[in-house]
């Protein structure tokens, strides 16, 4: 989604220069022609990501626009133009608010290089401002990412649920923010600041499950050398967030049953329970009804911790979240790696909103990231998420053209066996459909074959090229079942 530039000037032929700098970069444009046209679109509705205000107009100036936007609570970006490059005019400018200032005329270069800095530094204050909100437990449900009718039905629920302490259990297949949606549920109680702890317990050892969560005392089993309160006991006070429930052992589902209904729990190798204060959030991928029949689950620890449902949807039931989310992720992991990606390119959009997902928000979220350290271009193009869009990315200039010079410098070599056949269009795939690595085995296969049919079915050479002798050449075209290949092509 491109960035929009709000150009406040009182010479149209300035906005339209800086307009068609802007445009060329992927920027959206739009204009106002005083400070109160501005200040109408800035806190009524329309609004943009920055404000270019120049600060001699007629009727208002630049500098009473700007305070104007600032005690409105405006926190856009704002950066000054003005022809007076007085340090004066400079500081004061910069004490009502501005985030930078160009001398008219400014150049297209220092234009989009002041603008692409103004963002990054909103990206930044929002990532600091969100790991912060995070890191004191007080996350909420208007930081959750996402506005369409599945989503504003999880905000209206879990806002009230987050007035009490009713036991809550969140359904959902993996990858879709179950744990988003639980430290939400904490930062908008009145539990919020206390402490949030997550526990995954498919991923509990089964020998120290128990000592995990209720903890033990010094000495109650070999290897206990000091004492450990436990998961329960670092949450009292706030909330304890079970992750994937469904996986927990059957014996531990009874001792998680006594805890939830007395208010105490039994560390290992202790002499008498322990009183704790902790608010239970639980969520599973898993059909939690279907397991109950099938006697993986409790069905009275079941119906204690199924109080309060909340199903979180699929990325597939809310694509029209997409967009949001992918401006989420580019401004986060900008302000992470230290990338200056302006948005997405309107086909990538279209693309990633035509996709399925299978692995929901965390599969957008890795595919995000893999497009920002590779990307090169200002906004996020096909090329950029090759697992979805097939295509992959084009060979670098500079590559090119070395690779052009090396060949017209070396001679060239005859070939040994005739003219070799053109590579294939497409090389040989390390990604399979759905993005994940393809089988070692898989890739092998295909490279025995392209060399089979590169070199004609000629094993010495073959064997050669790819470093390996001949018998293990031999093994592994029987191992594979190319051995019809290499007739064909003998």
């Amino acid at each position: 989604m491109a960035k929009t530039v709000l150009v406040v000037d009182d010479d149209p032929t300035q906005r339209r220069l800086i307009q068609a700098v802007l445009e060329r970069d992927g920027y959206a444009v739009v204009h106002a022609s005083g400070g109160g046209e501005a200040i109408d679109r800035m806190t009524r509705g329309g609004g943009a990501d920055v404000v270019l205000l120049d600060m001699v107009m007629p009727e208002m100036s630049g500098m009473e626009c700007l305070a104007e936007l600032r005690s409105a609570g405006v926190t856009t970006p704002v950066i000054v133009l003005t022809a007076n490059a007085g340090v004066e005019a400079v500081v004061k400018a910069m004490q009502a608010g501005a985030q930078d200032f160009f001398v008219k005329p400014v150049s297209p270069e220092r234009l989009l290089i002041g603008v692409s800095n103004a963002l990054q530094l909103t990206q930044l204050s929002a990532e600091v401002g969100r790991l912060t909100k995070k890191a004191q437990g007080r996350a909420s449900f208007d930081d959750i990412v996402g506005d369409s009718a599945p989503m504003r039905l999880v905000k209206a629920l879990g806002a009230r649920a987050a007035k009490s302490s009713i036991p809550v259990l969140i359904t959902g297949e993996s990858g879709v923010g179950k744990e988003v949606i639980a430290r939400a549920l904490h930062g908008a109680s009145d539990r919020a600041g206390k402490p949030f702890v997550a526990v995954n317990c498919g991923a509990l050892p089964a020998n120290l499950a128990e000592s995990i969560l209720f903890g033990h005392e010094k000495g109650a089993f070999t290897g206990a050398v000091e004492k450990t309160l436990g998961k329960f006991r670092e949450a009292d006070g706030g909330t304890l967030f079970l992750d994937e429930i469904g996986e927990l052992p059957l014996d531990l589902q009874v001792k998680l049953l006594r805890a939830l209904q007395e208010g105490e729990i039994d560390p290992v190798g202790g002499k008498r329970p322990v009183k704790i204060d902790v608010r239970i959030v639980s969520a599973t991928n898993r059909d939690p009804d279907q397991q109950v029949k099938d006697g993986a689950f409790r069905e009275d620890l079941f119906y204690r911790l199924n109080v309060f449902p909340i199903e979180a949807p699929s990325l597939r039931d809310r694509r029209e979240d997409i967009p949001a989310l992918v401006e989420h992720f580019i401004a986060r992991f900008n302000a992470e790696e230290g990338k200056r990606v302006a948005g997405c390119a309107p086909e990538t959009l279209a693309m990633l909103q035509g996709f399925d997902w299978p692995g929901n928000v965390r599969q957008l979220e890795n595919a995000v990231f893999r497009a920002i350290v590779l990307a090169d271009a200002p906004f996020l193009q096909p090329h950029d998420f090759p697992a979805i869009s097939g295509v992959a990315a084009p060979m670098p200039q500079v590559q090119v053209q070395v690779q052009a010079q090396s060949q017209a410098q070396a001679p060239a070599p005859a070939p040994a066996y005739g003219d070799l056949p053109p590579l294939p269009d497409q090389p040989i795939r390390i990604l399979d459909d759905r993005g994940h690595l393809r089988t070692l085995d898989d890739i092998e296969r295909d490279l025995i074959q392209h060399a089979i049919e590169v070199y004609s079915g000629h094993m010495s050479e073959i064997a050669r090229r790819l470093g390996i002798g001949r018998s293990t050449l031999y093994r592994k075209v029987r191992e594979q079942g190319l051995e019809g290949q290499l007739k064909e092509a003998g």
